[in-house]
């Protein structure tokens, strides 16, 4: 033992003031990761291996659902998709498509498969309201024309994994439950594209999750996401926000979400599928438009998800710089805390993916976490990057 203590002393003594200085930073930086990726993260883990022994209660009721999509121009993904969210094993509930001045043969098929399914109800935006490029507007549209309290919201490129969408989500709802938030996965193809477009939203995901299961719940995707419809009327739907052009989903979400009207559905038979981007300038613009919604998020929710991607920053700024001024002692040292983290990223991650039906990543990991935080700060630095853009429906 004291053989031990004395390498380490003689060890440590290599350090000079500088490496001590960056050595100091870099492990308070480390602490602040490890404390996303071990405490806050691996809440959703939890909560699944609870739920697949049956420990999450649920529900058995089966009250009545809309199902709300708006659609512009989305002729060829409904003659897709459509058929599933039509074909639900649920006993009742209506499907209510929002069609939002679509001049591709949209109507035509609505007529077509209204004559089919009896649920079906469609209705439109008018004329005179075309000229607001919002989602929000037909969304609203939806929520008004809709029977029943309970509403589960999807997108018309959309479509549920299984049958039992409907029951696994409402089956969440219980006297205090107002919002139920759902995982939308993208479908799995080849190419770099692809793969980033599942790391992102796998791990965007997995940090929505945590936090509502934390009890600070912050945003949902309007593929996969259900809410009461007095929740939506007593909080005057998205009048708060309907000069911003997106938001839809994460800023109605941020806004409404609670601590105890919130939960999770993540079970695989509860996720929604979409069909991804295929051209990386289509990708940048959605995720601009999505980044330019986050600076609207409530200021606690900024903090929290602001700190965590500072402190990712900071460390590999840090790791660099140990690195390239550091003797052999300080690289060692810095290693062993990169070792550290990535592979409790690596675990969480690769955990979560698991449980959510999603493919497995290993060292395209650091790719993926460096590109990701650049890219957005790049995006998040244009200057039109808060404007209003064509296409942003």
């Amino acid at each position: 033992m004291q053989d031990i203590l004395q390498y380490l002393q003689d060890f440590f003594g290599q350090l000079n003031r500088v490496e001590w200085i960056l050595l100091a930073v870099l492990g308070g930086i480390f602490l602040i990761q490890m404390v996303y990726w071990t405490i806050l993260y691996t809440r959703l883990l939890s909560h699944c291996r609870k739920l697949r022994k049956g420990q999450i209660p649920h529900s058995t009721k089966t009250p009545p659902v809309s199902v709300i999509l708006c659609a512009r121009n989305e002729h060829y993904n409904m003659e897709q998709f459509l058929p599933a969210v039509l074909e639900q094993d649920y006993p009742e509930y209506e499907v209510v498509v929002v069609d939002d001045g679509s001049t591709d043969g949209t109507q035509d098929y609505l007529k077509l498969m209204k004559s089919r399914y009896e649920h079906l109800t469609t209705t439109f935006v008018p004329n005179e309201a075309k000229f607001i490029n919002s989602k929000k507007f037909a969304l609203t549209l939806g929520v008004k024309a809709s029977k029943h309290d309970l509403l589960v919201l999807t997108d018309a490129d959309c479509y549920p994994t299984g049958k039992q969408w409907l029951r696994q989500m409402v089956r969440n709802f219980d006297d205090d439950t107002q919002l139920v938030l759902g995982y939308g996965a993208y479908r799995k193809q080849k190419g770099l594209l692809n793969r980033l477009i599942v790391f992102d939203t796998l791990t965007i995901a997995m940090q929505y999750f945590n936090y509502a299961l934390l009890g600070i719940p912050y945003m949902g995707v309007g593929r996969n996401l259900a809410y009461r419809k007095s929740l939506f009327n007593e909080n005057h739907g998205f009048v708060r926000h309907l000069n911003i052009p997106s938001g839809d989903d994460d800023l109605f979400v941020n806004e409404v979400a609670k601590r105890h009207n919130t939960r999770i559905e993540v079970s695989a038979d509860s996720h929604t599928e979409s069909v991804p981007e295929t051209r990386l300038k289509d990708w940048l613009r959605q995720k601009r438009r999505h980044l330019s919604t986050s600076s609207h998020y409530k200021g606690s929710s900024k903090l929290m998800l602001g700190l965590e991607s500072l402190s990712r920053g900071l460390f590999y700024g840090l790791l660099v710089a140990c690195m390239i001024v550091g003797g052999f002692e300080l690289r060692l040292l810095a290693g062993a805390l990169f070792a550290i983290r990535y592979i409790t990223q690596w675990s969480v991650i690769n955990l979560t993916a698991k449980y959510l039906n999603e493919r497995r990543y290993y060292t395209g990991i650091l790719f993926y976490d460096l590109l990701l935080p650049l890219i957005s700060l790049i995006l998040l630095m244009r200057p039109d990057s808060g404007k209003n853009q064509s296409g942003l429906w």
